[in-house]
Order: C-alpha cells, then structure tokens, then sequence
C-alpha cells in the first residue's frame, strides 16, 4: 500500500529549531514581504495612471491596457503558475516570481513609451501569478494544522494592509516624487523578499508531486480565463449584448467545456477534477468569487464617490477608506485564531451576513452624507471580509490534497480574479443601466436645455462615475444645477449596486454552510471527500 503524505508528515510542530530554513514564522515573514508587493502594486499603480498618462501623452485606452494588462496575465496564469510550484517546488517559483516582478517594476519605470509600459506591465502580472501561489503553498507545506488558520490569517493582515497604503503611499510619491516611483520602490522590497527567501525557504516536495506537465490543459484553460476576463474587462464599453462580448463569452464557455473533457482523459491534468468532489472545496471557490464580487464590485464605485462626488485627493480618499482595511488588519489574524479553535464554517457565514448588512448600509449614502456613516459600514465590510479572506482559503488550500497545494492556491486567487472582474462588469452594467433610466428624466424635471441624443449619453458616461457634465462657460447657477442631478444620479446608481452586491452576499451566506475544515490538513492527502 502506497504512502500518503500529509502535512503533519512534511512538517513538524512548531518549537525550536536549528537554523533559519524551514522555521514556519520566519517563512511567513518571508512571504508576507512577497505578497505584500504584489498587493500593493494592484491599488497603486491605479493613483498613478493619470501622471502616467500625461508623462507619457497615453489616450485613455492606453491607460486601461496597463491595468487589463496586468489583470489578464495574472487571471491567465494562476493556476498554471501554481501547477509549476508543485512540480518543481514552491521556494523555485517564489524566488523566480519574485526576482522577475521586482525587475519588471524597475523596468517599467525606466520605460519611455507606453507600449513598453504595458509589455513590461505582462511580464509583472507573470510574475505576480507564480509568487501568490506559491506563498500559500509554501505555508501549507511549513505550517502544522493547528496553526494553519493563524497563518493564513496574518498573511490576509499584511494584503489588508497592503492594500489601504497602496492609495495613500502612491498619492504621496506620485504628488512630491513622480510617477515612476510608484514601480522603483517594488525594487528594494524585491530585493529583500528575494535574500529571506533564499536564507529562510525550505521546499517541501510531496512524494507523489507531479512528475509531468498538461501543455493542452495549459493551452486550454488560459484561453479559456483570457476570453472570460477579456469579455468582463470589455462589456462595460462593448455592452453586453453586443456581438463581440457574446462571442468572447462563448469562446470562453467551449474553451472550459474541452478543458474539462481533456482533463477527465489526461493522466497527469493541470488541475485535477477530482479535487471538485470535495464539496467544501467547491462551496469555497465559488464564496470567494462571490466574495469579491462584492466587494471588488462595491468597493469600485466607493472611489469615484470620495473623489468625484466628494472632491477628495487620491490621498484623502485612501485615508477615508481605512476603516475597512483597518478592520481587515485586524480581523484577519483574530478570525484565524478563531477558525482554528471552532472551523470555518460559522464565521463564514458570519462575515457574509456582516458584509451584506454593510453593502444594504451603503445604500443609504446621500450625495451630502458625512464620514461618519460611512466609516460605520466600511468598517462593518471590513470585519466581515476578514473571516472570509481567511476561511475561504483555508477551506480551498486546507481540502486539496498536499500535492495540489499550488494548483489549489492558483485556484483561491484565480476566483478572486474573476469574481472581482465579474463585480465590476456586472455592477458597472447596473450602475450604467440606472444612470441612463434617471437621468433624462430628471435632466427635464430640472428645466434643464434638452441635449442631443449623443450629448446626452456623454453626459450618462460622466454621470456613471461621479462627474458633472457641466459645458465650458456654463453660467454658476445652471452649473450647479447640473451638478446636483449627476450627483444624485451617481448616488442612486451606487445604490442599486450595492443593492445587488447585498443579494450576492446573502447567496454567499448560504453557500458557507457547505464549508469546513481541511480534512486533507488532518489526514492523509488522498482523494478528497464529500
């Protein structure tokens, strides 16, 4: 009879140990330096794009492709990235992923053309998919079972945290700095992730790792996620029923179904089916796309609302928004401790019942509304995604077989990815929907001058994220006017939003019921069970 590996086999409990390599905290100090670049990076370069786009004299396109970019390389990539860590290690990808983001942020600033920008902008977003999974990876395989959730809730800490400085720290570089700041402080931080790495890591091979690759199922599932992500990144301009967003969706619909069919045949697949027959871990993937649907989703227009309703700085919207990320800091390692006492399962569903009363919360704001309420329910939001960070991946990687640990940290991040990417599509398409349905009306209520047809869908456009369409030389008192309507406008639409987010976090709820623990973290890193 075969042996199987288990984490408790691959690592022993926590104590005193000889030496760096290995040692389970200084691995996730490791790590968590890793990710947080990463992480940092996806929030702010978005504060630096309009330096960008002036520097470099980039039309707006050009802008969107050096955030779709990124997203498209890292949601194409993930779970083969992950595959490549559990065939040849997870310290090699980390260290490879690592060494090769910090470069291309280096190079990026360097960059004089925006098609430089964006080439170098794929070769990050690369990069970025072989590290995120291997860090799970790498405290899967380092981490005993009882301390697992602690982990993993610290390592959400340090993406919370991560993710409020990235506004405030790029708002400041780009205002007393410039914009290509933004990318060379990725380089230092490289630089120190990649000698930790080196000093502490310790690669942990599963005997029955795999020993070849699935150049199809590659093929297939990265066309697949490329046409998915590509038609999400597109629909909002392209409209969802137009020709080329159904085709892109079909596309990636046949591209999944024959990935799926290659997979059931092949003898060593990309990612295992298999893995899918453990309910827990299916009920996990699809709460964290839920998940960041809404909050991904939500949270998109909470920017345009401080900025262009509000008229904040980049730096004082980042400063409003700590409420929810301070939260996340400190929640996550606090529901870690709690998951690892009692299971995930109730405070899943209690972070999406705290997520949902946040998003219906959000749908009180008034154009005028202060911060107080507002740091109520970014706060509530905050507290609630915290337990569902955490849980949810715990439930994902803790249920893959040891083996699978890459492709199941691939996984975890891939449905983030393409949740948040459905959010914003979709909950953009509603916003849009809302705005051209009140605007007209309340264009005439307000004994405004008609407009064109195409006026008044530039106007609907600008409305859609915040701004006033107010004409050059339009006297004071009309100018206000205008301004009014398109903020109540915007107000109403982010409120239908939120709306819809809030009905996704209550299908979310109960989707978390169907969580718990790690069976593959306790026993034998077999086939999993239902």
């Amino acid at each position: 009879m075969m042996s199987q590996t288990t984490v408790a086999d691959a690592t022993p409990e926590l104590g005193p140990r000889k030496g760096l390599r290995g040692h389970p905290w200084l691995t996730l100090l490791s790590v968590a330096i890793g990710v947080m670049m990463v992480t940092l990076d996806g929030t702010i370069v978005a504060i630096a794009n309009p330096a960008i786009q002036k520097d470099l004299g980039a039309s707006l396109a050009d802008v969107q492709w050096i955030t779709n970019s990124y997203l498209l390389a890292l949601a194409v990539a993930l779970i083969t990235a992950g595959k490549l860590g559990d065939r040849f290690g997870h310290r090699l990808t980390y260290l490879v992923g690592t060494t090769g983001f910090a470069l291309s942020s280096g190079a990026i600033a360097l960059s004089g053309s925006v098609s430089t920008v964006v080439g170098f902008r794929v070769l990050q977003g690369l990069c970025g998919a072989l590290l995120m999974p291997a860090a799970l990876g790498l405290l899967r395989a380092t981490f005993p079972p009882a301390k697992l959730n602690m982990a993993i809730g610290i390592w959400g800490m340090v993406i919370g945290a991560s993710t409020a400085a990235g506004p405030i720290l790029g708002g400041v570089l780009v205002e007393h700095v410039n914009w290509q700041s933004v990318f060379y402080i990725n380089v230092p931080v490289g630089v120190l992730a990649l000698a930790l790495g080196v000093v502490i890591l310790k690669d942990h091979r599963p005997e029955h790792a795999s020993k070849s690759f699935d150049p199809l199922g590659i093929l297939l599932l990265s066309a697949a996620m490329f046409c998915l992500v590509w038609a999400l990144i597109k629909a909002p301009a392209w409209g969802w029923g137009d020709t080329r967003t159904l085709l892109f969706l079909g596309a990636a619909a046949v591209a999944f179904a024959l990935f799926a069919l290659w997979e059931l045949r092949v003898a060593e697949p990309l990612l295992p089916l298999g893995l899918f027959r453990s309910l827990p871990l299916t009920a996990g993937t699809v709460l964290m796309v839920l998940m960041a649907f809404a909050f991904i989703g939500g949270l998109f227009f909470v920017t345009f609302y401080l900025q262009n309703v509000h008229g904040m700085t980049p730096v004082e919207s980042g400063m409003h928004l700590l409420p929810l990320t301070g939260m996340m800091i400190v929640g996550a390692p606090t529901a870690g401790a709690v998951i690892t006492r009692i299971g995930p399962r109730l405070p899943l569903v209690a972070g999406m019942v705290l997520s949902t009363v946040a998003c219906f919360g959000m749908t009180s704001l008034e154009p005028d509304s202060g911060s107080f309420w507002m740091s109520v329910w970014l706060g509530l939001f905050g507290l609630g995604l915290a337990p569902v960070m955490v849980g949810a991946t715990e439930v994902i990687v803790g249920n893959a077989p040891l083996e699978h640990a890459g492709v199941a940290g691939g996984l975890q991040q891939a449905a983030m990815q393409v949740g948040g990417s459905l959010g914003t599509a979709a909950l953009g398409a509603i916003m849009a929907a809302r705005v051209d349905d009140l605007l007209p009306g309340r264009w005439a209520d307000a004994g405004l001058p008609p407009g064109t047809p195409q006026q008044m869908a530039q106007a609907s456009d600008a409305v859609s994220v915040g701004l006033a369409p107010v004409p050059p030389g339009t006297p004071p008192e009309l100018a206000a006017k205008i301004t009014d309507i398109a903020r109540d406008t915007f107000v109403s639409g982010m409120s239908t939003a939120f709306a819809v987010a809030g009905v996704i976090s209550v299908f979310a709820a109960g989707v978390a019921f169907f969580t718990k623990r790690g069976e593959n973290a306790e026993a034998g890193a077999g086939t999993p069970h239902v």
